[in-house]
């Protein structure tokens, strides 16, 4: 877990090394084998959101300059989101990619919080036909998917604005190459305080991708995927299922 979060903000670091505390090490205890740490630069921090604009700007900056390794979707290491792993194997497809990464959070899930037949009815459905209609028009028709590494898990309370130099910061990634849309997606659920003034700073940086009426779709599809995920880390909660 820690090894994957080393990763990640080595990553970002890598491109923007103002926009993450630098990264120093990972690794086990030797006297506690069950014991990991993960060590970075320490940066005070102001208990305040960043800017719409400033933050937009930052991570626009991060997807536009990023480049996947192979070209494809996906990261060289399994990250977590929370305490639960994500699938990150490398893909040509985008749409393939996000398809078995929503097959995998249903999966935890259902082992979470146990089967109903709301879900097996719905399962299908999603993979099937609510994916391909929404995500296949991205990569057809001449139009193709620039894989975009993403902080993965940028909720308002993974970022902050340096005490110092007033500008933001991002922590606790789990990254991967994907759909740069796909970070807007943690924007949309209710738990979020990064509303509509943060979607509409971002793209006038990056520009909606074509075909645009499918918007709106794409982002409650991927609201989707990680409130499955959130649902899947609080299996007590049963009132996540209910998102």
């Amino acid at each position: 877990m820690v090894h994957g979060e080393f990763e990640s903000m080595r990553a970002i670091y890598t491109l923007l090394p103002d926009f993450v505390p630098e990264p120093i090490a990972w690794g086990t205890y030797d006297t506690i084998p069950d014991t990991h740490f993960f060590l970075c630069q320490y940066r005070d921090m102001q208990s305040k959101i960043p800017g719409p604009d400033e933050l937009a700007a930052r991570l626009a900056a991060l997807h536009r300059k990023s480049k996947s390794p192979n070209g494809k979707f996906g990261f060289h290491i399994t990250t977590y989101g929370g305490n639960l792993p994500q699938l990150n194997e490398w893909e040509d497809s985008w749409e393939t990619f996000f398809t078995k990464s929503m097959k995998w959070a249903l999966e935890l899930e259902r082992e979470a919080k146990g089967p109903t037949a709301e879900l097996d009815v719905l399962t299908p459905v999603i993979l099937d036909r609510v994916i391909p209609r929404l995500l296949g028009p991205l990569e057809s028709r001449g139009r193709s998917v620039k894989p975009s590494l993403v902080h993965g898990d940028l909720w308002y309370a993974n970022s902050g604005i340096d005490a110092e130099t007033g500008q933001p910061l991002i922590f606790d990634a789990c990254c991967f190459y994907a759909h740069n849309e796909y970070e807007l997606g943690q924007w949309r659920p209710i738990c979020n305080k990064l509303g509509a003034e943060y979607l509409a700073a971002y793209h006038s940086y990056i520009d909606i991708s074509p075909p645009k009426e499918d918007y709106d779709g794409r982002l409650d599809l991927y609201k989707l995927k990680f409130n499955t995920h959130v649902s899947a880390l609080f299996s007590d909660d049963m009132t996540l299922r209910k998102q």
